[in-house]
């Protein structure tokens, strides 16, 4: 029989088994415990590949989000306005004297389509924001400098702190041509940002978040406390901004997609955390100056016809219904709702662009923008709030706008908005039909100055307009709360190639009266509804 043959070792046929099964048992304990004989039996192991590095985590939305979900759970803690004397006792033009100096722009030396430039502390920007730069990936911080700027005439101390902070920043971008870097878009003050699209000047204002604002309390300001800036590529068309905001109530990541260009655009993303019970939740707040226009019931002593940077509030209904709410300085505060499911849209806009109605050569109110609200998901239930405040000069920002969700905001929820704004002159499609041109009041009845009866004429407007015959049998559509509806009168006006409703309202007492009106040919609906508040001016 054959004998078996381990590592050399021969046994003969059935001398020693139990020896033999001793040695592969130690053979077996030997290889167990490392001996060298192991590399002599065992069988060869393919060699491992080590696993692949992961990539570096870059810095992106999810970053800020999880910041703000956090700094949710804390106390809220205000950041210091300790500011030196001397920045703190600035008015509004010794702060406008302060400048950045433009070589020092960030990502000048780089030739990228965007540029920075940083906004100093002063006046009433006193609270300090962190500021960050995001390059591959990786985020940084900008480094502050009291060099960076140029303080013209004012008197500057020398014993100026050398890590004051920034207030904000300016987004630059050659906006008409080439050669030249305009300023596009400012971020400063609590969580206020603009911007502008070509040809126009900066007017109204957006903001992150509004709580409590036109309630019988003081408002609740958040702001933005930090942000970062993501580096551009050299082809790049749009800037991305990240913000981490804070308040009292609320927290919030916000992520800011800046398109320049004839209509600025600008991609608002946001994840809030809620601290605390909020009464009121404004959502994509803006913030405009209305001082007189058109619709005055009381006298202004100003040379100029019109002072505003909107004139009116457009929305676009969920159930494709378009309103036309006229804006004016109130004697009193108004506060008006307008509930809706699921908006299309909002903004407050700047119809009129004739100068001959503003007149004024240095603040070109003609060419201010308007700013469109446009939702990108489904925001439910709620109510576009306006708010208008009396004012007794232009410098004072007087109207409000938002959307407020019907559902109560509580403690401990996270809510998403995401939506996109326009900066624009003129865009003819947000009124499918005939729209607003004009809104006028005066005394109704023969032309009384003492007469209660009041007159509204309002001109409309449109292609579908000024296609229709002189004799076309279009009619009107008036309502009011309170009070009479009276001398109804439709007729075209050759002048705007339009047509013109006048309507009298004779007022029910003081009583205010919610009107309503628009156009229709057969039972087409022609122009958007025109709504506004009548209140007697006292």
């Amino acid at each position: 029989m054959v004998i078996p043959k381990i590592l050399g070792i021969h046994f003969t046929d059935g001398a020693v088994l139990a020896v033999k099964l001793r040695i592969l048992l130690s053979l077996i304990l030997l290889l167990s415990l490392g001996s060298p004989l192991a590399s002599v039996a065992a069988p060869s192991v393919p060699e491992t590949t080590p696993a692949p590095t992961p990539p570096p985590k870059r810095f992106n939305f999810v970053d800020v989000r999880r910041r703000a979900e956090t700094l949710a759970t804390q106390p809220f803690q205000q950041i210091g306005d300790n500011l030196p004397e001397f920045l703190a006792k600035l008015d509004y033009d010794q702060y406008r004297d302060i400048r950045f100096k433009a070589e020092k722009s960030l990502w000048r030396d780089a030739g990228l389509p965007f540029e920075i430039q940083f906004a100093p502390l002063g006046f009433l920007f006193n609270r300090p924001v962190a500021i960050n730069v995001v390059s591959d990936g990786e985020s940084k911080p900008v480094e502050y400098a009291n060099d960076l700027f140029d303080y013209g005439r004012n008197q500057v101390p020398d014993n100026l702190p050398k890590d004051l902070g920034f207030a904000g920043f300016k987004v630059l971008y050659p906006l008409h041509t080439d050669s030249h870097y305009d300023e596009v878009a400012v971020f400063l003050g609590a969580s206020y940002f603009r911007a502008v699209g070509q040809g126009q000047n900066y007017g109204l204002s957006a903001r992150g978040l509004a709580i409590d604002t036109g309630l019988p309390k003081p408002e609740e300001f958040p702001y933005f406390r930090e942000f970062w800036l993501e580096k551009p590529s050299k082809d790049a068309t749009e800037l991305t901004v990240y913000a981490l905001l804070d308040s009292q109530s609320v927290t919030g990541a916000y992520r800011f997609a800046i398109k320049p260009g004839i209509t600025t655009q600008i991609e608002v993303k946001s994840s809030l955390f809620v601290r605390g019970k909020v009464q009121k939740f404004g959502v994509a707040p803006l913030t405009s100056m209305f001082y007189h226009g058109a619709l005055n019931e009381r006298f202004f002593d100003d040379f100029r016809p019109q002072v505003h940077d909107s004139d009116g509030l457009l929305i676009a209904t969920g159930n494709g219904e378009s309103i036309w709410r006229p804006l004016n300085n109130p004697t009193r505060l108004r506060i008006n709702a307008y509930q809706d499911n699921n908006p299309r849209g909002f903004g407050l806009l700047q119809r009129d662009r004739s100068f001959e109605n503003y007149q004024d050569l240095e603040a070109h109110y003609q060419n201010r923008p308007s700013i469109w609200v446009e939702p990108q998901d489904q925001w439910g239930k709620g109510w576009v709030q306006l708010i208008e405040i009396p004012s007794d000069a232009e410098r004072y920002d007087n109207i409000a706008a938002f959307w407020v969700p019907e559902k109560p905001v509580e403690a401990g929820q996270q809510l998403e908005f995401n939506y996109r704004l326009s900066f624009f002159l003129d865009m003819p499609g947000l009124s499918p039909g005939g729209r607003t041109l004009a809104s006028r009041i005066g005394a109704g009845g023969a032309g009384d100055l003492n007469s209660e009866v009041r007159r509204f004429v309002i001109d409309f407007g449109g292609e579908s307009l000024a296609k229709l015959a002189d004799d076309a049998p279009v009619a009107a559509v008036v309502s009011g709360s309170t009070g009479q509806i009276q001398n109804i009168v439709v007729h075209k006006n050759p002048h705007s190639n339009g047509w013109r409703l006048s309507f009298e309202l004779l007022p029910q007492g003081n009583d205010p009266s919610e009107l309503r009106c628009f156009l229709k040919l057969g039972n087409d609906v022609l122009t958007e509804t025109w709504s506004y508040q009548w209140t007697v001016a006292k």
